[in-house]
């Protein structure tokens, strides 16, 4: 239960500060908020929780942040904007994976506190950091894509709600799909538990983007005396 309420009281602070990121600093700010939750996002994946009899892990929140990020570039300032903001993403967890590749080569020292904790946190195995790096990388274009032609089906102004859900509902679809089968398909795992895997990393995915709507709502009536 108390992962439960916790959870709750975690997706709303993220939301919430998604949306003060964007009211303080305007588009610099979305750009911003894809840099940081690409990077804490695959933190966060590391650890596992119990939720409902269920283990999942934590990084769901910020990766469905990420494509509230996206659609709300897409919707106010075009597709070309947020499909610059979804390289700045890749860039980011590419450098940061580099980076702390090759901090962890470092020997440290005798009174060193931090290696073990690093190595665990960041020396993931290539398999991971390609799943993640491949995932965002298909699923944020085809989220843009998907978006841009929502909006031209229903007009720009009308049905926010469709264009938002439906494109990230689908992207999250294959995120969840390309991730799972490049970490955890093959010998170490059978058919019946990468399944469960798949499907209620899926299920929270789909929820959490319902619950992000109203926010993005509240974000898209944002006004900006610079980008009159």
């Amino acid at each position: 239960m108390f992962n439960l309420l916790w959870g709750m009281l975690f997706v709303l602070v993220n939301f919430s500060l998604f949306l003060l990121c964007y009211r303080l600093f305007g588009k610099k700010g979305l750009y911003a908020w894809i840099g940081v939750a690409t990077v804490i996002a695959n933190i966060q994946v590391t650890k596992t929780i119990d939720m409902f009899g269920i283990v999942m892990t934590l990084g769901n929140t910020m990766y469905v942040s990420l494509y509230m990020t996206s659609d709300l570039l897409n919707e106010k300032y075009g597709k070309e904007e947020a499909r610059k903001a979804v390289w700045f993403g890749f860039f980011t967890l590419v450098m940061t994976t580099v980076i702390m590749q090759m901090a962890l080569y470092f020997t440290p020292d005798a009174s060193d506190l931090a290696q073990e904790s690093l190595s665990n946190i960041f020396g993931l195995m290539p398999r991971l950091a390609l799943a993640s790096l491949a995932a965002y990388f298909i699923s944020q274009f085809l989220d843009v894509r998907l978006y841009s032609w929502l909006r031209n089906m229903f007009g720009k102004r009308n049905q926010f709600w469709i264009r938002n859900n439906g494109s990230t509902m689908i992207s999250s679809l294959v995120d969840t799909l390309v991730f799972c089968t490049i970490a955890f398909a093959g010998d170490r795992y059978t058919f019946g538990v990468w399944m469960e895997i798949f499907l209620t990393t899926y299920i929270i995915k789909f929820i959490l983007t319902a619950v992000g709507t109203p926010f993005l709502y509240i974000a898209r009536d944002f006004k900006f005396k610079d980008e009159d």
